[in-house]
């Protein structure tokens, strides 16, 4: 009859086999997690994504079907303690164009679907609160008075995209005599409560996220366009057809140069 204790060696191979069983589940936890940490449900409602296009848009020369990247120039604090890193990117592409023709408008509408964090790619649905022109970017981030022009970029005074001055090297951000926020270490970023804009559709903030955002270069408040004169946001996805950002002209065709900076809001 055979011995039916398990041998010394058995032993040593049992608990072997064991803890492979376990590292392999804990590696297969952590993965899950890694994966998933940064998920649609992960990116609440009304999270800020401030970017600057990598692709010009223009109404006479974009064509439907054209990829559309943007990169995150700030890095996106979120609820759980996470961050979004600055350099994700935000991937989407034209879906209509129309040419303004004999004195009529132009229109061109997109939509981002895609967030790329560390080669990984999230589903994401959009809406656009605002866009300011290439030109409007690079003013924000130079100093307006010229004695700040020989401090250091740390100490410079800035004004904001809509209008918040950012007092950088100990000093806040404010709207007035209002303090709406803190710059950060990193260049040119704010962490700003975000604000209703009156007589406009921008809301403040949505459902428990009520914490300072990041925005970049704009303000608070920052709704609609900036330096393009005759350019309008008319649909900025937050309504049927849900994600789906329309511009439009009345009077002529319109280029929005890759380089330009865009608020997107999670939906």
């Amino acid at each position: 009859m055979k011995n039916s204790k398990i041998q010394p060696y058995e032993w040593k191979l049992e608990y072997h086999k064991m803890k492979i069983t376990l590292l392999v589940g804990l590696l297969a936890g952590l993965l899950a997690l890694a994966t998933g940490s940064f998920g649609q449900n992960a990116i609440p409602a009304g999270t800020i994504l401030p970017l600057q296009l990598d692709t010009s848009l223009n109404s006479a020369k974009s064509k439907p079907g054209q990829l559309v990247t943007a990169r995150l120039m700030q890095d996106v604090p979120l609820p759980s303690g996470e961050r979004i890193r600055a350099g994700s990117k935000a991937i989407g592409h034209v879906l209509d164009v129309v040419e303004a023709k004999d004195g009529s408008g132009a229109k061109l509408s997109l939509q981002f679907d895609t967030l790329e964090v560390s080669k990984r790619r999230i589903p994401i649905t959009t809406n656009l609160r605002a866009l300011a022109s290439m030109m409007e970017v690079e003013d924000a981030q130079i100093p307006k008075t010229g004695p700040d022009r020989g401090t250091p970029q740390d100490a410079w005074t800035t004004e904001q995209i809509g209008g918040d001055v950012v007092y950088r090297g100990g000093g806040p951000v404010a709207n007035g005599l209002q303090v709406v926020g803190t710059p950060t270490a990193a260049p040119n970023g704010v962490l700003v409560r975000i604000a209703s804009k009156p007589g406009s559709k921008c809301r403040g903030d949505l459902g428990d996220n009520e914490q300072p955002q990041a925005l970049w270069v704009f303000s608070a408040a920052a709704c609609g366009t900036y330096g393009f004169p005759d350019l309008a946001i008319v649909h900025a996805g937050r309504s049927h057809p849900v994600g789906q950002i329309t511009l439009a002209s009345e009077r002529s065709n319109f280029d929005v140069r890759s380089g330009s900076g865009l608020l997107l809001r999670v939906k």
